[in-house]
């Protein structure tokens, strides 16, 4: 015997909805395309010392260019060391 129980169906509107895709800006473009996308030091470069926002724009340009949402270590080291900082 099926354990299953039917569903009864369910009865939508002959109006269509439009469908909205989230992943559009409002300027209609993708927001892998987009300035907008997010960013760990974004919104908090002004609170930063100047060596501070040298790192965070260093470390946003990295995972701009490689497609990164997150760092490796090794691949915060590799940051650091291509502004200079060495051991």
């Amino acid at each position: 015997m099926n354990s299953f129980q039917s569903v009864p169906s369910v009865d939508f509107p002959d109006t269509e909805l439009p469908f909205v895709d989230r992943r559009q800006g409002i300027t209609g473009t993708s927001a892998s395309n987009s300035s907008s996308e997010r960013r760990q030091f974004g919104n908090s470069y002004h609170n930063l010392t100047e060596e501070g926002r040298v790192l965070a724009e260093a470390i946003d340009s990295y995972k701009l260019e490689h497609r990164r949402r997150y760092i490796t270590t090794d691949e915060l080291i590799s940051v650091l060391k291509s502004l200079g900082y060495s051991r």
